[in-house]
């Protein structure tokens, strides 16, 4: 027990061993790696168990996220360093090295101090392997990233997408996604993989009805949102811990998915218009927003969510809304009573899918999917959308939204799902029912947001009307 009391404070026999930030920061890249966990819901407990705010807090994040960020890149780097795959280094000493590379390369911490910091935390993490650690931390000193990527990266004339996965930290899969649904532009494909790996701002969702945008961005210190009517840009701090957020008057959510879910109720309907569906609800945020719409318009939500502990957090988001939660399968529609066919007004589905347009938010994620996911994920969109379109009556209007810009998850998947249905339906043009002047919209019907465009997440949509 005092060996662990130890480690945690930073202290051995009275001597520093580990600044508690770095520790941190090695904590919840170990729980990421070894548990699967994400960092965004392990880091927090992390930095409160240890007594970190302000700016070590800040620099604790900054080391976690980074290193996620980059992990491609550094373990391309540490490999080479160490002379073996870096996967062929124990666990623990491994994501140390991580941590201690991503500081050399992507930080202004001193390199003496990097390296010194990165041998103690090895030191309580790996005893035995801080001669290694010294001297595969001095190799990647030798030279910088750009240096490194120059050495180790295929040749950009020979195999770009290669190298673009190598410089900017993507599988190599996933860079040739996100180059096809950009119609194979080198250039916009880079400017994406570099959006990806900066820190995504913080957005809020001012809820209509309950809070104007102006007056929250006063309140919380922010600016009112480029394109949502409802976005506030934080320029950072604890989003969860602001009044407003607490009260329920907004929420935390990327301006995107405000953009998206909204692009659902300002699509014409013909004949009644108040009754509206969320097929895929959890964890909340656009039952949230549909949900104050709702009320402001008189109309009542059903928010579908088949996971029984997600379904619980829309009921808590949606509180004091107009909104009915089901904790069933969406693709019922028709066999559950609540979930009559040609019943709802508007149907929002947004589907689940790789995840791959919110990878600045969650940067693990890129190496945990494969492309083996993507044949699961397809036929359960398509049978979502399928219960969607069944659900919605006719001269009404079904959102399908995916946070992924990849085509088989996108056009594939909402052309194959529409054409199979049996439902006859028109598609409507997405782009004339977001906010006017929006740049990079393409040629509808359909729309493709993007980080490097928009600094929202990539977030796909398709409305289609019932005929």
């Amino acid at each position: 027990m005092r060996e662990i009391a130890a480690r945690r404070s930073g202290e051995r026999r009275g001597r520093p061993m580990v600044d508690r930030p770095r520790y941190a920061a090695y904590e919840a890249v170990a729980a990421v790696h070894r548990d699967d966990a994400y960092a965004n819901l392990v880091l927090p407990a992390i930095l409160t168990d240890a007594g970190l705010f302000g700016r070590d807090a800040a620099f604790a994040t900054e080391l976690t996220y980074g290193t996620l960020r980059h992990l491609g890149t550094l373990d391309a780097i540490l490999t080479a360093a160490a002379g073996r795959d870096v996967q062929r280094i124990d666990p623990p000493v491994r994501d140390a090295l991580r941590i201690g590379a991503y500081q050399l390369l992507h930080t202004r911490v001193p390199a003496h101090a990097a390296v010194s910091s990165t041998v103690d935390l090895v030191r309580v993490v790996g005893q035995g392997a801080t001669g290694f650690a010294n001297a595969v931390l001095r190799e990647v000193a030798t030279s910088c990233v750009d240096e490194w990527v120059t050495r180790l990266a295929p040749p950009v004339e020979s195999d770009p997408l290669g190298h673009l996965a190598v410089a900017y930290s993507h599988p190599q899969w996933i860079v040739r996604a996100f180059n096809e649904a950009l119609g194979g532009d080198l250039g916009e494909t880079t400017r994406l993989l570099i959006e990806d790996n900066e820190r995504p701002p913080v957005h809020l969702c001012a809820r209509p009805g309950l809070v104007d945008p102006v007056d929250l961005a006063d309140e919380v210190g922010g600016a009112p949102g480029a394109f949502s009517p409802y976005a506030v840009y934080l320029a950072g701090g604890a989003p969860g811990e602001l009044a407003a957020v607490v009260d329920g008057r907004a929420h935390v959510q990327d301006e995107g998915s405000q953009l998206v879910a909204d692009a659902l109720t300002m699509a014409p309907v013909d004949g009644p218009d108040g009754r509206w569906l969320d097929l895929c609800a959890g964890p909340g945020g656009k039952s949230g927003l549909l949900g104050a719409l709702a009320a402001v318009r008189d109309a009542r939500l059903t928010a579908v969510e088949v996971a029984e502990h997600r379904a619980r957090l829309v009921v808590g988001a949606t509180r004091g809304l107009p909104v009915t939660v089901l904790n069933t399968d969406g693709r019922l529609v028709g066999t559950e009573p609540k979930l009559p066919e040609e019943h709802f007004d508007r149907v929002l589905v947004d589907a689940p899918c790789t995840g791959l347009g919110s990878l600045r938010r969650r940067p693990e994620s890129r190496w945990r999917r494969q492309p083996s996911d993507l044949s699961t994920l397809t036929r359960l969109q398509r049978e979502l959308l399928a219960a969607g379109l069944r659900a919605v009556r006719p001269g009404g209007v079904v959102a399908y939204v995916t946070c992924s810009p990849h085509t088989v998850e996108t056009h594939v998947t909402v052309t194959e799902a529409a054409r199979r249905s049996g439902v006859p339906v028109d598609f409507v043009d997405a782009r004339t029912v977001l906010p006017a002047g929006m740049p990079g919209l393409g040629d509808g019907p359909t729309v493709q947001l993007w980080p490097h465009r928009h600094g929202t997440d990539a977030m796909f949509l398709a409305l289609l009307r019932r005929t």
